[in-house]
């Protein structure tokens, strides 16, 4: 798999690592069109292979997994909404009770 990105002003194709994020006049394309991909006449197709060994996990990647997991498994305190307890007026004392 591929994505496509067209840089008009330049009259450029450019076929690369799929795209983290999506923008404007970006298509990813599976990888037997991208392989036959083909541009206007008087435009450059530019074909970025990626290196990969950077394709691979990373030991940040499995770093910023554990920690993902550790913060998922965290007790998380439990607010409850508050409770009216007083009034003056317009004014409300309201209390909150927190678990945790």
């Amino acid at each position: 798999m591929a994505t496509l990105t067209y840089v008009y002003a330049d009259q450029t194709a450019v076929l690369g690592p799929l795209a983290t994020y999506a923008e404007p006049h970006c298509y990813d394309l599976c990888e037997q069109h991208s392989s036959r991909m083909t541009a206007p006449r008087g435009w450059e197709v530019v074909r970025l292979e990626p290196d990969p060994d950077a394709l691979r996990p990373s030991s940040d990647d499995l770093e910023a997994l554990a920690d993902a997991v550790r913060e998922a498994a965290r007790p998380r305190e439990i607010v409850r909404a508050p409770v009216e307890v007083g009034r003056r007026g317009h004014l409300r004392v309201l209390r909150t009770d927190v678990d945790s």
